[in-house]
C-alpha cells in the first residue's frame, strides 16, 4: 500500500471519530424533541462523501500514486479542513451533527467565525476537505466526476438549513 492511500485511511479514521461524536449527538438531541429536516439530502450527501473518499482510495491505490506536489498541496487542505470541522464541533458541541436537526430553544451560535463566515463548515470544512481528499490521492476522475454532483447535492443541504433555521431568527 503507497504512502498516500496510508495517509488517506488515517483522515478517514479521524473521520468516523466525528461520525460517532454525530451520532451520539443525535441520540440525545431526538431524546429533547428535535425536528430533522433533509433526511434525504443527508443520506445522499453521505453517500456522496463516501464516494469521494472511496473513489480517491480506488484511484491513489490502483494508480500507486506517489506522494507528490498535488498530494502535498491536498494534505494542507484536508488538514486544514479538519482543523474546522473540530473547531466547528467544538463550537456547536452538543448540538452538532452531520444532519440538520433544530432542538427546542435552539440558540444560534454568534463567535467570530459563525458571524464572518456564512456555514463555516461545509465552506471551511466540507468543500475543502473533499479537494483536499482528491489532490492527495491525485483523484482526477473522482474530482471530475464526483465534485460536481457533491456540490448540486451540498447547496441543497445549505438551502435545506436556511430554510430550518429561518423560523429561530
Amino acid at each position: 500500500m503507497n504512502t498516500v492511500s496510508i495517509i488517506l485511511i488515517c483522515f478517514f479514521a479521524v473521520r468516523l471519530i466525528t461520525i460517532f461524536i454525530s451520532i451520539k449527538n443525535e441520540q440525545r438531541i431526538k431524546k429533547s424533541g428535535a425536528v430533522e429536516y433533509g433526511k434525504l439530502n443527508s443520506l445522499l450527501l453521505t453517500l456522496a462523501h463516501i464516494t469521494v473518499y472511496g473513489g480517491s482510495f480506488y484511484e491513489a491505490y490502483t494508480n500507486n500514486v506517489e506522494f507528490n506536489l498535488y498530494s502535498k498541496i491536498g494534505l494542507c487542505i484536508l488538514t486544514f479542513s479538519y482543523l474546522m470541522l473540530f473547531y466547528v464541533i467544538y463550537a456547536l458541541r452538543e448540538v452538532w451533527t452531520v444532519k440538520i436537526f433544530i432542538v427546542p430553544n435552539h440558540k444560534i451560535v454568534k463567535s467570530f467565525l459563525f458571524r464572518t463566515v456564512r456555514h463555516p463548515n461545509y465552506f471551511l470544512n466540507v468543500i475543502p476537505e473533499i479537494i483536499g481528499v482528491t489532490l492527495l490521492c491525485n483523484a482526477w476522475k473522482t474530482m471530475m466526476f464526483v465534485l460536481p454532483v457533491y456540490l448540486v447535492i451540498l447547496i441543497i443541504r445549505i438551502y435545506q438549513e436556511e430554510k430550518a433555521m429561518k423560523g429561530m431568527l
